[in-house]
């Protein structure tokens, strides 16, 4: 699982606060380079606060121009930043405008007094304290005060979850329920635009990891009705054969999660074996309805990586061909399959093991680059 402690210094593994690690895109060049912060949003929900405040904080930090398109869901920092960057930076924010420096519980909500003082009210120890004046936040949050929060709204502590998504829309789901079968006949039926947020969390499939979250369950009180979703079409995949591609969809479909890219990331550790290089044409029907934006790409990038980089590590020599099969049955976009291939990540796999499959990616997107350059040369 991806999510990690809102507060990373503490290392322990059933820390109930979580939050999604940060997801970042280069976009542009030269003097246009800005950077797309894809999560900002479920990244703020897990906080508690508003996703401006954690764009403007990374601006004033890192001394770049900030866009915060809350309609669209789109948030860019001017400039270059990795994701690493971000996190580091999003650490200092969370000590300064979260956590409470008493308990350092992130059961907080921000206050602004009568003489402009940003508070930070801890609704577990019930300290009041007060926020940095000098930061240049500080002056920003004055100027547009937090939301008022309502009864529903609560603290970081509803985030044990990282923050929560919404199938797209109910009438195309019963659409797609009523089509059947016969969407999956030949080739890719066109994607659906489906607006959803990434829970970024990846799913351990393996029949170890199964089992040690069963384990793990029978001693937590606590449990997310959308993390029993995935639990429960990760448990019908594994038992005895593979269902066909149909079955899967409407199994999916049942299940209330044919939008949410954690769907992906099960069904790329379950369709495919070491022969995944010819399965990904084999499955593109199922595939094709369900990978329908740029976060069902990485998901499904994300899914593979686990499965090849921990299952079956022998074939990360193939990973070239892999790629290449997925763009050739556009299931992955140039840009997608190059952002992902160019940025080491410990969200699906350790740190080592990622930077493993990237090296062995590199011969692809070289390719990508070449035909990019010969496109512009023509």
């Amino acid at each position: 699982m991806s999510l990690i402690n809102i507060c990373r210094e503490n290392n322990d593994p059933f820390y109930r606060y979580k939050m999604p690690a940060i997801q970042a895109k280069t976009e542009g060049r030269g003097n246009g380079i800005k950077t797309n912060v894809l999560n900002a949003a479920d990244v703020a929900k897990a906080l508690a606060r508003p996703t401006a405040y954690v764009i403007k904080y990374f601006g004033f930090e890192l001394g770049a121009l900030t866009n915060i398109d809350d309609e669209k869901e789109k948030f860019v920092v001017n400039g270059q930043h990795d994701a690493g960057k971000l996190q580091d930076v999003l650490d200092n924010f969370i000590n300064k405008f979260v956590l409470c420096p008493s308990c350092k519980n992130p059961e907080t909500e921000l206050t602004i007094t009568k003489d402009d003082n940003v508070m930070r009210d801890c609704k577990a120890c019930g300290k009041i304290t007060s926020c940095d004046p000098r930061q240049k936040l500080v002056t920003y949050i004055l100027k547009n005060p937090p939301p008022k929060k309502s009864k529903k709204s609560g603290t970081a502590s509803a985030n044990v979850g990282g923050g929560g998504t919404k199938i797209a829309e109910i009438a195309e789901k019963q659409q797609d329920n009523e089509s059947g079968a016969g969407d999956f006949a030949g080739e890719a039926p066109p994607s659906r635009k489906v607006v959803v947020k990434d829970e970024d969390w990846a799913v351990d499939m393996s029949e170890e990891a199964v089992k040690a979250r069963a384990r793990e369950l029978e001693g937590l009180t606590l449990s997310s009705s959308a993390n029993d979703k995935f639990e429960e079409f990760g448990e019908w995949l594994l038992q005895g054969d593979l269902p066909d591609d149909v079955e899967i969809f409407r199994k999916a479909s049942e299940t209330g999660i044919i939008g949410e890219p954690k769907t992906i990331e099960v069904l790329a550790q379950v369709l495919f074996t070491e022969d995944i290089v010819d399965q990904i044409e084999e499955h593109k029907g199922l595939l094709g309805k369900l990978v329908t934006s740029e976060k069902h790409e990485m998901s499904l990038l994300g899914g593979i990586e686990r499965l090849i980089g921990l299952q079956h590590p022998d074939l990360i020599k193939s990973v070239p061909k892999v790629l290449m099969s997925l763009y050739d049955n556009d299931l992955v976009s140039e840009d997608v399959a190059r952002d992902w291939g160019t940025h080491v990540s410990k969200k699906f796999v350790p740190k080592e093991t990622s930077k493993k499959v990237r090296k062995a990616a590199k011969p692809f997107i070289k390719w990508l680059d070449e035909a990019e350059e010969e496109s512009d040369d023509e």
